[in-house]
């Protein structure tokens, strides 16, 4: 079936005994696609990946490899390869024989095993390592022959878990970028594990969030960030301010007026909201506005407070200030180094304010 999903778990539980590592788990990944499960340690994001590679059994649900149940299935019977968080690649092995392991067990001819083993060795940039043995390689030089192993066997489905997790930050960032290119070569999916928000958001075509067995949102980086479906999600992914609000009325175009933190602002939400009902609303540092009280008065509404202190980043100032109410806030704003009355210190008296619209509004549990 066209644009069918090259997996899906339908209702999918794992138990340990009586603890719960999954449980009520739906998901689709598409064919093609390149999608990562995010979230802390224990979240269950890497048992997932464990049910789909074989190497465990789901207690509950359906587990599909492009619409066959493949619960039962053994690992080496599925189209399915995984790197692992060390590699796992044979010590006594050759870079090149390391590869050509999985052809050779499928006793292709020897003709066939060269040839593909060479154009992979082309495609991750390690033609010129192929007689080295792993011991003689770095980390992302292991990172890319034990990917090279998994890809060269054609897989549908290739899962990577925490592959760059031993790897400096410079190198991370190279592979990352290379990783996501090979896969756009292949047309592989992939399925990667991270607890990496910047990892996740800079690869992936689609997010999972995942926290304590369970799904708490799935969306591109952008949806998973601006549109965050709980305090989870919002805090997991990024700094977010947190402000208590309650509904004062209805206004003309269907946006709400609410007391926030003390201060009368519109609201502009798709929720259905009801006057008098006490939610949360979310903004991100750099969705807040803050100006000088030295610079062109704002219009209200708007909140007083003074800075606390200013971290520089080159393109950006991360600034911590206090309300009047006693309401600590986390603010980011551009650095502009050609205006030097703009200039962020601690103990400046600050108004903040925010474009209406850039709010997220969730109920008072945070949902």
């Amino acid at each position: 079936m066209e644009n069918a999903p090259i997996i899906e778990l339908r209702g999918v539980a794992k138990f340990y005994g009586d603890t719960a590592a999954l449980h009520n788990i739906n998901l689709e990944i598409a064919n093609g696609e390149f999608l990562t499960l995010l979230g802390p340690s224990g979240c269950g994001k890497t048992t997932i990946l464990r049910l789909i590679s074989g190497l465990e059994k789901p207690s509950q649900g359906e587990l599909l490899l492009n619409g066959t149940n493949i619960a039962d299935t053994p690992p080496e019977k599925r189209q399915v390869n995984t790197v692992f968080q060390n590699y796992s690649l044979f010590p006594h092995m050759s870079v090149w024989d390391n590869i050509a392991f999985g052809l050779k067990m499928k006793r292709l001819p020897a003709a066939e095993i060269d040839k593909q083993v060479k154009e992979v060795l082309r495609r991750v940039h390690m033609e010129p390592l192929a007689r080295r043995m792993p011991s003689q390689l770095s980390g992302g030089q292991q990172q890319r022959v034990a990917i090279a192993r998994a890809i060269v066997n054609n897989p549908l489905v290739l899962l990577l878990d925490e592959p760059f997790s031993a790897l400096d930050l410079k190198l991370r960032k190279q592979l990352q970028m290379e990783i996501k290119m090979l896969q756009r070569q292949l047309g592989i999916t992939f399925v990667f594990v991270t607890h990496d928000q910047e990892e996740a958001f800079a690869m992936s075509d689609r997010v999972v969030v995942m926290n304590d067995g369970a799904i708490m949102q799935v969306g591109t980086s952008q949806e998973i960030y601006e549109e965050p479906q709980n305090l989870f999600v919002a805090g997991f992914v990024g700094d977010i301010n947190v402000l208590e609000a309650t509904v004062k009325a209805v206004r003309e175009d269907g946006t709400y007026q609410a007391d926030v933190e003390g201060i009368e602002f519109p609201l502009r939400t798709e929720r259905e909201l009801e006057v008098g009902e006490n939610v949360k609303v979310l903004l991100r540092p750099e969705d807040l506005i803050v100006y000088l009280e030295k610079e062109k008065a704002l219009n209200p509404p708007f909140f007083t407070g003074k800075i606390e202190h200013t971290v520089y980043k080159g393109a950006t100032v991360d600034i911590l200030l206090t309300l009047d109410n006693g309401k600590v806030l986390q603010a980011a704003e551009y650095f502009n180094e050609d205006d030097e009355d703009i200039t962020y210190r601690e103990g400046d008296r600050v108004s903040v304010s925010w474009i209406e619209g850039w709010e997220v509004v969730l109920d008072e549990e945070g949902e």
